[in-house]
C-alpha cells in the first residue's frame, strides 16, 4: 500500500528530529495532566525537572498533591517556569481532588470507556478540553485518537489539513480528522506523529517568525508557498510584454 502525503512529510521530519522522547507523565492519565501544570510555556528539560521534584519532595498520586502544602506546590510550580506559580499549584491540588472525589483516586479508569464519555469526563478536570482529553487517550493508548497541541495543529494547518478558522475547536477538529484519514489508526504511531509534529511548530514553524529557510517541507507547505507568491516570470515572456503596444491611454 502506498504511503499517504503525510506518512511521507513525517518520515522527513522524523530524518530531521529523530525518535522523539515521551512526554512527562506517559501513560498514567493523571500524571499528563499534572504534567502539564507544573511547568508552563516551558522548555521540555524543564518540564522534566519540575516534575521530578514533584516527585521527590510530594509524590504524584492525587493523594499526595491534594495533601501536600500549597507553599510547596508553588515552590515546585515555580521551577517549571514564573508565570502564576501558585494558581498551577491550585489546580493542581483541585485536580486531585476531582480524581479522588469523582474517579474514586484513579483517573486510569476513564481509559476503558468509550471516546465520548472519556473525553466529557477528562474535560471536567482544570486545565483539560478537548484536545487534552485526546492526547492523554492517544499517550496512554487507550484510542486511536490524533491529539494535537497548538504547535503541532499550527503545523498541520499550514501543510493545507483542515480549514482554519476563527474558532480553535472548530479547526483543530478539522485538522485533526483530516490528518487521521492519512495516518494508521494505532495509537502509538499517532503519539509519534503528533510529538514530530510538536517538534516542528517549535523549532522551525513557529508562530510569528517561521524558519521557512531551513524547513524541508517547503514543496508541500501551503503556508509558504502562498507567502512567497506567484512565481517570476521568464525572461522571455517579460520581453514579450514589454514589446507588446500598450493599451493605456497617454496622458494628454
Amino acid at each position: 500500500m502506498p504511503q499517504s502525503r503525510l506518512t511521507k512529510l513525517l518520515a522527513v521530519l522524523k530524518k530531521r528530529y529523530g525518535t522523539p522522547k515521551p512526554r512527562v507523565g506517559e501513560r498514567d492519565p493523571f500524571h499528563l495532566v499534572v504534567g502539564e501544570m507544573v511547568a508552563y510555556l516551558a522548555k521540555d528539560d524543564l518540564r522534566e525537572k519540575a516534575f521530578h521534584a514533584l516527585r521527590k519532595q510530594v509524590g504524584v498520586t492525587p493523594e499526595e498533591i491534594r495533601n501536600a502544602p500549597l507553599a510547596t506546590l508553588t515552590a515546585i510550580c515555580r521551577l517549571g517556569g514564573p508565570v502564576a506559580p501558585q494558581h498551577r499549584a491550585e489546580r493542581m491540588q483541585l485536580a486531585a481532588a476531582i480524581v479522588i472525589d469523582d474517579f474514586g483516586g484513579d483517573l486510569n479508569s476513564v481509559l476503558k470507556w468509550d471516546y465520548q464519555k472519556a473525553v466529557k469526563a477528562l474535560c471536567t478536570l482544570p486545565s483539560v478540553a478537548e484536545p487534552g482529553a485526546d492526547r492523554i487517550l492517544m499517550t496512554c493508548g487507550a484510542r486511536p485518537v490524533l491529539g494535537l497541541e497548538s504547535s503541532a495543529l499550527r503545523v498541520l494547518c499550514r501543510l493545507g489539513y483542515g480549514e482554519e478558522t476563527k474558532n480553535y475547536h472548530k479547526t483543530y477538529r478539522s485538522a485533526r480528522n483530516a490528518a487521521s484519514a492519512e495516518l494508521p489508526k494505532k495509537a502509538a504511531v499517532l503519539t509519534e506523529a503528533s510529538l514530530l509534529l510538536r517538534e516542528h511548530g517549535k523549532e522551525t514553524c513557529k508562530y510569528t517568525v517561521p524558519r521557512c529557510e531551513e524547513c524541508p517541507l517547503t514543496a508541500s507547505c501551503n503556508y509558504f508557498n502562498a507567502r512567497r507568491g506567484p512565481k517570476p516570470s521568464s525572461d522571455r515572456s517579460l520581453r514579450t510584454r514589454l514589446r507588446a503596444p500598450s493599451t493605456r491611454k497617454a496622458p494628454e
